[in-house]
């Protein structure tokens, strides 16, 4: 099923590429996609928890010293000079060192923080796929919301076409007394309402191409026909939900939420772990207490740091991750509700749609044969204008409802897709280049410094 609604040239902008669009350009997908790049950066902090910390220092100064030595302070060999002698000099002290710090042991706190932020870019990977298929719907909803509001106009515009020549018909034979002012009137007023109406269409539309440009990125200008992805679509509803408990991101960002709040209690239980570190230093000293004095000084110490008591608050901290996960568990559960509500809503919605698109087009048919046939009648004078008015906006309503049933059977059949978490432009094969988030995470997990990024800034 297609809603033909626009030329066919070869630089008509199809579903495909639009969704080519959105993929590449849509800046609440990007914004998330910098998110998980700065996500993936977590993985790299917790492992500085292996590696040892470097610092050099170094000072200088200036020191001046002056005053009067006691005769305790004075040598027996100095001569017999007098007590009391006057003493001053001027040193520059200085120094320059090197310090090296080693953690060997502190309570699994870094293998487990290494781990929470591993939980936490897995879960935000899921969490950037949802928006992916967020964005992705948006835009299918969009061109098709341009494509049936553009049919609607045009029904519209031609609906005022008909009823203009209708009141020029009427006020002909109102002219030589074959009908009553009457007639005429409600012509005139079936025709204003017409006008109306296009005037709303006309809205709807720009509301419609507005957000088409923020979604998607570009003015709509010449849309082929939108298509529904049946192929994509399982074939029971059973199978659907089965697919959706086991594949939508949403509840697998759930569960890395689950692993990442029991790492978090694993963490907060190290604060009651020994501590376990080595720190070297090396140091060159000049000029302290005595001029042109220099002399080196290293160190290598050990220390473990046993915690016997803190106040309590890291006891708190236990008992509170703790709590967290239950409540993290708790809402990967409602997750699962809500996507399985998610796909039962979606599956009735289009089982609706195809019903509605029958429907609508038995009854187009139907009031197609039902209006030749009233002004037929009119003609020989067995129907009324009013018969006629009434005939033509049937028809008029009966094809506005076939649009809205054609664009729900697209929508329809994306959302179903969507919510049983596969649409995505590599599973629906849209021709796009595929954006990858684990391409930046191993680009960064294992670097030991530097300050930029890995698309260089």
């Amino acid at each position: 099923m297609a809603l033909a609604l626009a030329g066919q040239g070869a630089t008509a902008e199809t579903l495909d590429s639009a969704l080519a669009r959105a993929y590449a350009g849509n800046p609440t997908l990007n914004a998330q996609r910098a998110g998980q790049r700065a996500n993936d950066e977590n993985v790299p902090r917790a492992l500085a928890g292996y590696r040892p910390t470097v610092s050099a220092s170094a000072s200088v100064g200036v020191s001046h010293v002056s005053g009067k030595l006691g005769a305790a302070a004075l040598a027996e060999g100095a001569g017999g000079g007098r007590i009391g002698r006057e003493s001053e000099q001027t040193l520059v002290p200085g120094s320059a060192g090197l310090s090296v710090s080693q953690t060997l042991f502190n309570g699994f706190r870094t293998d487990n923080q290494t781990r929470q932020a591993e939980s936490q870019v897995l879960g935000g990977r899921e969490t950037l796929r949802n928006t992916e298929m967020t964005t992705l719907f948006s835009a299918a909803q969009a061109y098709m919301n341009v494509l049936a509001d553009t049919a609607t106009l045009e029904l519209n515009r031609n609906n005022v076409e008909v009823l203009e020549e209708q009141l020029r018909q009427t006020r002909d034979r109102f002219n030589v007394g074959e009908v009553t002012r009457t007639d005429v009137a409600q012509a005139e007023a079936r025709l204003a309402g017409a006008r109306a109406q296009v005037s709303l269409a006309e809205a709807n539309l720009r509301t419609s191409i507005a957000t088409y440009r923020q979604v998607i990125g570009v003015e709509p200008r010449q849309l082929a026909p939108g298509r529904p992805i049946d192929r994509f679509v399982p074939g029971t509803l059973t199978a659907a939900v089965e697919i959706g408990l086991m594949e939508h991101p949403a509840i697998l960002s759930a569960l890395h939420s689950v692993d990442a709040a029991e790492a978090q209690v694993k963490i907060a239980e190290s604060s009651l772990y020994p501590t376990v570190s080595v720190t070297g230093n090396a140091a060159q000293v000049f000029d302290q207490q005595i001029a042109n004095t220099r002399f080196f000084q290293g160190s290598i110490v050990g220390q473990l740091t046993v915690p016997l008591y803190q106040g309590g608050a890291e006891y708190a901290q236990i008992r509170q991750a703790k709590e967290q996960v239950g409540q993290a568990r708790l809402q990967a559960e409602l997750t699962r509700d809500q996507v399985r509500a998610g796909i039962v809503t979606a599956w009735g919605a289009l089982e609706a749609a195809k019903a509605r698109v029958i429907a609508s087009q038995a009854q187009v048919q139907a009031n197609e044969v039902a209006l030749n046939g009233v002004r037929e009648e009119a003609r020989v004078g067995q129907r009324t204008t009013l018969d006629v008015l009434n005939a033509q906006q049937e028809l008029l309503s009966a094809r506005v409802s076939l649009i809205a049933a054609q664009r729900d059977r697209v929508i329809g059949s994306y959302q179903v897709v969507q919510t049983v978490g596969r649409l995505t432009t590599r599973f629906i094969a849209v021709p796009v280049a595929q954006y990858s988030a684990k391409q930046h995470y191993d680009q960064v997990k294992d670097l030991w410094y530097g300050v930029r990024t890995p698309d260089g800034r």
